[in-house]
């Protein structure tokens, strides 16, 4: 039995399943991170002394993170659109920049993280560092789990583009949409944490 509306827009919603799952999915997503950002603001409107976290934190390691989620954004819409084009030697190249880029961004998060321990920063140093692992290392794992799978939709999960075109470009588009709330979340994380 095929299930309908994984290429097709529905008629009541003018999505694709795939699409509604996914919208779904990120709206429970914005209000995990939502909940940590308004726990984040209700902790330090509360407290009487609050760090500055550009003393504290490398804000050159986290601008550069910045610009590798950022440039690996602009990969992962090129990998989309050289799909939409049936190019799929330049899916592959931009789909596996996207997937170096990310990991980049854990590779970088991992050295902030071993200087921090070895300046003797932990999660239990103060709530502005307990706040600081619990956002960035969430962030992080999202990230890992994005790697997984684009890293899916680069090798075994490209065969599906032999018997199903649409399909196809159809996760990469909504792979997509997942990697950019990554973005989003990241882009909002970098000036609460490193700069205000």
């Amino acid at each position: 039995m095929e299930i309908p509306y994984t290429v097709s827009e529905r008629p009541d919603t003018g999505l694709n399943n795939v699409k509604i799952g996914i919208w779904l999915f990120l709206a429970s997503e914005i209000m995990l991170f939502g909940a940590l950002f308004a726990s984040y603001i209700l902790l330090r409107v509360g407290a009487t002394k609050w760090p500055d976290g550009s003393s504290i934190l490398s804000v050159p390691m986290a601008f550069t993170n910045t610009m590798v989620l950022i440039s690996s954004s602009v990969t992962m819409v090129m990998a989309w659109a050289s799909l939409m084009e049936k190019k799929l030697g330049r899916y592959r190249l931009f789909m596996g920049l996207t997937i170096v880029l990310g990991l980049a961004f854990l590779v970088i998060k991992f050295f902030e993280y071993r200087a921090k321990f070895h300046h003797g920063l932990h999660p239990s140093t103060s709530t502005f560092m307990a706040l600081y692992f619990t956002l960035t290392g969430l962030h992080a794992a999202h990230v890992a789990g994005g790697i997984g799978i684009n890293a899916y939709l680069w090798g075994p999960g490209l065969k599906l583009w032999e018997r199903a075109p649409q399909q196809f470009t159809n996760r990469v588009e909504t792979a997509g949409l997942f990697w950019h709330f990554v973005d989003l979340v990241w882009i909002f994380l970098f000036p609460v944490l490193y700069l205000l």
